[in-house]
């Protein structure tokens, strides 16, 4: 099952009034050979009229203003989407690049070769740089998944040891993050060595769901969004894989939004005026395609408050202007 309806409520309530709202949204599903954004839908309490237009990587940005006072705000989106299998892979004999060759990569893609700041290129990646190398077969191909492979293995999945600003230098002191951190780590460890590399926002459907017949388990960083990495590798072009799971990414990957890092990619940002608290609330749900009986089930992959999602960015508060 490959097609699936996706909803996306993101809710904020607050203590007392707030007001000048405005905000941006990167919700809808990519478009490509890879995945078909069947159908997208945006609505908000209050209601808006969102605008969209395509960022500088080609996502879909909504943006939508709330001026009035108001003590709610909930964000909806719904969507339809059919992940393609992937195509067949062609052998790789491309090794990492150097001289030259490296100089040409960087002319091509320097936003994405170069530190950001989630992604810096300190020396205490080194090891994990020199693991990749020591456990791959010499390819560009092998050092990237074996750098996936190592992160899964040598770094804690654990929410809150990081928060949404950390940059990679926290997960590498602490041997801790979530697949924000781990998708990071994967981009330093490709760029330092001379591959381009981008930050990937979406979903990772609970493979009950995305694999009729496969076991229940409980699916790692993806209870209400995830990141993973894709890296460039000169013979083949982009190739996608997850470090949070440590292997290529699949059908279970839904895809939203491209990056450098997250910065690039939030799903919710602006600004605000007012002095009120807020609590923070999202709720991922996932239809599966038709199964064998023609039947549809809706399963809830996600809701709690803001302290149990590590991907989502809320508004900043600013203060009241005279």
């Amino acid at each position: 099952m490959n097609r699936y309806k996706l909803l996306h409520i993101t809710e904020f309530q607050y203590d007392g009034p707030v007001s000048e709202r405005y905000n941006e949204v990167r919700l809808r599903h990519m478009q490509d050979d890879q995945q078909s954004c069947l159908s997208f839908r945006i609505s908000t309490i209050p209601p808006t009229h969102p605008s969209a237009h395509l960022d500088f990587f080609g996502n879909w940005v909504h943006q939508f203003n709330v001026l009035p006072d108001h003590r709610m705000l909930r964000i909806e989106t719904e969507s339809i989407v059919l992940v393609h299998p992937p195509a067949h892979r062609p052998e790789s004999h491309a090794i990492l690049p150097e001289g030259e060759h490296r100089e040409q990569l960087c002319d091509d893609f320097y936003d994405l070769l170069t530190p950001t700041e989630y992604v810096p290129q300190p020396q205490e990646l080194d090891p994990l740089i020199e693991a990749a190398l020591s456990g791959s077969d010499g390819t560009a191909l092998g050092f990237a998944e074996t750098a996936a492979r190592n992160i899964h293995t040598q770094f804690r999945y654990e929410k809150g040891a990081t928060q949404v600003k950390s940059t990679i230098i926290d997960a590498l002191q602490t041997g801790a993050g979530v697949c924000q951190d781990f998708a990071h780590l994967l981009i330093a460890v490709a760029r330092k060595s001379g591959l381009p590399a981008r930050y990937v926002s979406g979903y990772l459907v609970p493979r009950r769901t995305a694999e009729p017949g496969a076991s229940i388990e409980e699916v790692i960083g993806g209870q209400a969004s995830h990141a993973w990495t894709e890296i460039y590798i000169p013979d083949l072009g982009w190739i996608a894989l997850d470090p949070t799971l440590g292997k290529p990414v699949g059908l279970q990957h839904v895809r939203i939004a491209y990056g450098r890092d997250y910065g690039d990619v939030a799903p919710v940002r602006g600004v605000y005026k007012g002095h009120a608290g807020q609590r923070l609330s999202v709720d991922v749900r996932v239809r599966p395609a038709l199964d064998d009986e023609g039947c549809e089930h809706l399963q809830e992959t996600a809701a709690g408050p803001i302290s149990e999602i590590e991907d989502l960015e809320p508004p900043q508060q600013q203060q009241q202007q005279q």
